[in-house]
């Protein structure tokens, strides 16, 4: 549902990070951009209603206000959605990413629009 809903408001770039034997925070993690601060909140408000709507509780965020990065924690799975540049800036990607993984990652969306995934 996640995946589905960043994709639905146009999200780019969207990532998934298998984070099992990682971290004991969550099972998985999703990395998004939207294309202004504005789009990052939207994207986020989104995000957070349809995750209430399916009966996921104890849904919480970080950032909304500001809209450079929000962190949507929805238990087993967190969501991190940035604008471009801060996205580029912190590299969270390559942070919780495996060698192999960090290897086939690339900062910069293919010119078709394509979004670009990451799996363990």
């Amino acid at each position: 549902m996640v995946l589905t809903s960043l994709d639905d408001d146009l999200a780019q770039n969207i990532v998934t990070i298998n984070l099992s034997g990682k971290s004991a925070l969550a099972d998985h993690m999703v990395v998004a951009t939207g294309r202004s601060q504005r789009h990052v909140s939207a994207l986020a408000d989104h995000l957070m209603r349809k995750l209430k709507a399916s009966g996921q509780k104890d849904v919480r965020s970080e950032g909304k206000s500001t809209g450079d990065w929000v962190l949507v924690d929805a238990g087993d799975v967190v969501v991190h959605i940035f604008r471009e540049e801060v996205r580029e800036f912190y590299g969270i990607e390559k942070m919780w990413a495996t060698e192999a993984e960090a290897e086939a990652y690339n900062p910069d969306p293919d010119k078709s629009g394509q979004t670009a995934g990451l799996t363990a």
